[in-house]
């Protein structure tokens, strides 16, 4: 036995030193005891207030009651004990398995209340669903900080997490967005916002984009805890504000908070679709390394206003017209970038010839008349392989007999991540040569973002999708829309596009930004296994 000082009065109190084993028996004896709510007290029921109107979003237990409950409170029982009896480089050592089917049980009630929180952006009111993910991470012991967003409006937050290891190596991040898009409940089959289980599904706006990630996310980071896993890099939770209009939460907290990221090596958001088969097979797991740059213009053609009866050369239709028709027929050239280049090459072995020779490479390929054809006519593939502009808005006069003043439209340009944005903007104006049509930029291009795959993070992606998944294999196809990634990227950080989700694309499609947006609870599960498995092999 040792002695230490225990208090200000310098009382000295032997502490107990037991062997592993003398202490597994106590554990395994009082840990039998707890079977009931009474041996640590039931979780509190959680409730949020009024925001603006809007009705409460939360009306079921925050956490599980019942048997889930009591199986949580002997896991709790038991480490505490845990803690206490063992000496600190025996409990290092320890791992406590996962109750699996009970973690899932627990999973799906935290996802279905997750979906009951309206966070529609505008006006998005984040600071509900920041309320709500700290609340657990509090319940769970890890240190969850919700931080401040003023210029985004009341009642917006960021939440910020982390699960500390030893600190031997850099940490890694999950972010995921707290925000959805709005959902007409007349066009839904059930209510957006009502988290229910129909059909085999769990229904919800944000079950695929982003809260369903979010809570994959969220609770592996939970099960590492929970099961002792040694860490040697620290682990990041981070839920953004306003991604869904422009990104906003997540450069606000690149602005006020780079010091909260700092040791981040590795981060994991959205941006990538993994593709299965007609017969639900697993062909390939993607990583997103890559994503195009938004660049959106807004066109304006001024002219003199007259009655409609009377034409003139003065008036801006026509010429913004024959402006719109230049940019149109414009055939953008064909580039490929390194991860797009990985990509063809990989899934060329899911094609017989010639295209398995053509996707080996795709550079040659384009060379190829045949090839080009079939290679282009695919959307998404001609969408990597080239900047892309999009004639989407177009706004003239408000009175069929009147001439408008003005004229004017609105591009969508997504420019490959190595394509430099004012030199796209000079070769539309050469294109349209006429110095009455005035380009305005509707926002500012993000930062170029092409991550390495030589990497632990990569390394430990393969690893996970080989042991669930034998038959596919990891790509690197570019994304064409927008996600928070460039914002991180500028901090040095290597980010990364991953999803847990096992669905068809029919699914995804259907379900992002769509209708009746849903997942199922298996796929939920198989998500958070996933990413346990990731983080775990990161470390």
């Amino acid at each position: 036995m040792s002695d230490a000082a225990i208090g200000s009065g310098g009382v000295s109190l032997p502490l107990l030193q037991l062997s592993p084993a003398t202490a597994a028996t106590i554990i395994a004896n009082a840990s039998d005891r707890v079977t009931d709510n009474r041996a640590i007290p039931a979780p509190p029921r959680f409730t949020i207030q009024r925001i603006a109107g809007q009705p409460n979003t939360i009306s079921r237990p925050l956490f599980p009651t019942g048997e889930t409950a009591r199986t949580m409170n002997r896991s709790a029982w038991t480490m505490a004990l845990t803690a206490f009896l063992l000496p600190a480089s025996d409990l290092a050592a320890q791992t406590k398995p996962i109750d699996w089917r009970t973690f899932t049980a627990e999973t799906q009630a935290i996802l279905a209340n997750y979906l009951r929180i309206n966070t529609t952006n505008p006006p998005g009111n984040e600071i509900l669903a920041a309320r709500f993910l700290k609340a657990i991470l509090d319940r769970e012991g890890i240190e969850a900080r919700i931080l401040d967003t003023t210029e985004l409006g009341p009642n917006r937050a960021n939440l910020y997490a982390r699960l500390r290891g030893n600190g031997g190596k850099k940490a890694i991040a999950l972010v995921h967005h707290m925000d959805v898009v709005p959902a007409v409940a007349s066009y839904w089959t059930v209510d957006p916002f009502s988290g229910v289980v129909k059909d085999g599904y769990l229904w919800g706006r944000g079950a695929l984009d982003m809260k369903g990630d979010g809570i994959m996310h969220l609770m592996s980071m939970i099960a590492i805890k929970r099961s002792g896993i040694p860490l040697t890099r620290d682990i990041v939770f981070i839920g953004n504000a306003d991604e869904e209009l422009g990104s906003t939460g997540a450069q606000v907290f690149v602005d006020r908070h780079a010091d909260l990221l700092r040791n981040v090596e590795y981060l994991i958001t959205e941006g990538s679709d993994n593709y299965l088969d007609a017969n639900g097979n697993v062909v390939y797991f993607s990583v997103g390394v890559a994503e195009k740059r938004a660049f959106w213009q807004h066109v304006l053609v001024k002219g003199t206003p007259s009655h409609g009866s009377k034409p003139t050369k003065q008036n801006p239709v026509p010429r913004l017209i024959a402006a719109l028709y230049k940019i149109a027929q414009y055939e953008t050239p064909l580039h490929v970038t390194p991860g797009v280049d990985k990509f063809f090459r990989d899934i060329s072995r899911t094609y017989p010839e010639p295209r398995h020779t053509w996707l080996s490479n795709i550079a040659a390929a384009l060379g190829n008349p045949e090839a080009r054809e079939w290679i282009l006519n695919d959307v998404y593939w001609n969408a990597i392989l080239r900047n892309t502009i999009s004639l989407t808005g177009l706004t003239g006069s408000n009175k069929t007999n009147v001439i408008p003043p003005e004229a004017s439209a609105e591009i969508d340009i997504r420019l490959l991540p190595d394509q430099d944005p004012d030199s796209v903007l000079a070769l539309l104006k050469r294109i349209v040569a006429d110095t009455a049509v005035h380009f305005t930029p509707l926002l500012t291009p993000k930062p170029p973002l092409e991550s390495p795959t030589n990497t632990a993070l990569f390394s430990a992606v393969e690893r996970a999708v080989r042991e669930r998944e034998p038959k596919a294999f990891v790509t690197t196809p570019m994304e064409t829309g927008a996600t928070d990634r460039p914002i991180y990227r500028r901090l040095g950080i290597i980010t990364y596009g991953l999803s847990g989700f096992k669905l068809p694309q029919v699914e995804i499609q259907r379900g992002v930004h769509g209708n009746d947006e849903r997942v199922s609870p298996d796929n939920i599960a198989y998500g958070v296994r996933f990413f346990y498995d990731v983080l775990r092999y990161t470390q």
